[in-house]
């Protein structure tokens, strides 16, 4: 595993992922528009970075029948899983995905693929590519200027990529993913 796993074990970001996205109303509006017109009861979703698993639970409010999975690199995060999806969720890196080829319809990775390097990146690509039936949407953090480059490099916590949102777009392209995405911009 990255040894960025450990970053995820620093205080004030544990102490983040303590306290927010406790519910539905907290769930990024990006991250709706994608999935309300791709979910159909009975499918499969993936979630890279689940953390603790709020939006797997939040997913299961929504759509009961929904077949969810997750997976983070952090251990605490893992282990301190709501416990209403807590069996759904398990440590995993995204570089090494444990599915089966074309054996989950949609895969989400929310604010997680950038905290890869760029070599990283291209395999979780790969690995995305490889399992993903239907979609996939990743949500990176970008910036559109010097402005808010300064502001994220001010603000980040973790993140080892952060590339300018016509960079991403063309990172994206050049290895070969198909699906959708999105950019967190402070």
């Amino acid at each position: 595993m990255s040894n960025n796993a450990e970053s995820w074990n620093q205080p004030n970001v544990v102490s983040f992922f303590d306290n927010q996205r406790t519910t539905t109303s907290d769930v990024y509006p990006s991250e709706w528009f994608f999935l309300k017109d791709q979910l159909q009861e009975g499918m499969s979703i993936l979630d890279i970075g689940c953390a603790k698993g709020f939006m797997l639970f939040d997913l299961l409010q929504v759509m009961p029948e929904l077949n969810v999975f997750g997976i983070d690199i952090s251990e605490y995060a893992i282990n301190n899983a709501k416990e209403e999806v807590k069996e759904y969720c398990r440590v995993a890196n995204a570089i090494d995905l444990p599915f089966e080829d074309k054996s989950v319809d949609i895969i989400l990775s929310i604010t997680t693929l950038h905290n890869l390097d760029e070599d990283e990146i291209k395999i979780a690509i790969s690995e995305i590519e490889r399992v993903k039936i239907r979609g996939s949407f990743i949500t990176v953090d970008a910036y559109r200027d010097d402005y808010e480059k300064d502001l994220m490099e001010s603000w980040n916590l973790t993140a080892k990529t952060v590339m300018h949102v016509d960079k991403w777009k063309e990172f994206f392209h050049d290895n070969g993913y198909t699906g959708d995405y999105y950019w967190f911009i402070p």
